[in-house]
């Protein structure tokens, strides 16, 4: 004689009513995280040196979709874009010049001019270390609908000084969170106001 208690098998019935269940909690989950991730907040991974120091490679960043849609970016703002000759990729830079102004890089230092100073002034950049700024010379005039932006780390930055203004259409939003690693977690990383 035994003594084991004999094992049920689960019915076809809830086998399927589980599937069914978790099918469930799944699109709740999608219902819930996308728009979030669309129209709210974003995550990003940094990869590459053209923000350094400010960002380092494998740093993890929150990136707010929504502010933009109710102010202008300013000068001096970090910033997450669609790459302009291809969207697929995602770049991480500073925004420099803003629309309607001239930016003139002259052996590295970046003047602007525009309507509150017609006779340009030098932009103060103490996100620039010594070490990453570079000597090129460059003009650009930018439209109502463009900014000009560079990576801190001036010298290994693909940015508008090589490929053009930034249309503001293919701007994500701004770092508003770096969680990784925990040593650089930070409220607004990189912010600078002039």
């Amino acid at each position: 004689m035994s003594s084991e208690e004999p094992i049920e098998t689960p019915s076809p019935k809830s086998f399927w009513r589980g599937v069914r269940e978790w099918i469930q909690v799944i699109v709740v989950a999608l219902i819930v995280a996308l728009p979030i991730r669309l129209f709210i907040a974003e995550p990003f991974i940094v990869n590459g040196a053209s923000m350094d120091p400010t960002f380092s490679t494998g740093q993890f960043l929150i990136v707010d979709r929504v502010s933009y849609r109710f102010e202008e970016p300013q000068r001096g703002d970090v910033i997450v874009f669609e790459y302009p000759n291809n969207p697929k990729i995602y770049y991480i830079k500073r925004i420099i010049g803003l629309p309607g102004e001239t930016v003139q890089v002259k052996q590295g230092r970046v003047f602007i001019t525009n309507s509150q100073h017609p006779e340009e002034f030098e932009l103060t950049e103490p996100y620039v270390e010594a070490s990453h700024a570079s000597t090129e010379t460059t003009t650009e005039t930018l439209e109502s609908n463009q900014y000009f932006v560079m990576g801190d780390n001036r010298l290994q930055s693909s940015d508008s000084r090589v490929w053009g203004p930034l249309d503001k259409n293919f701007i994500i939003g701004r770092p508003i969170v770096r969680l990784v690693p925990l040593s650089t977690l930070s409220i607004f990383p990189g912010e600078y106001q002039e």
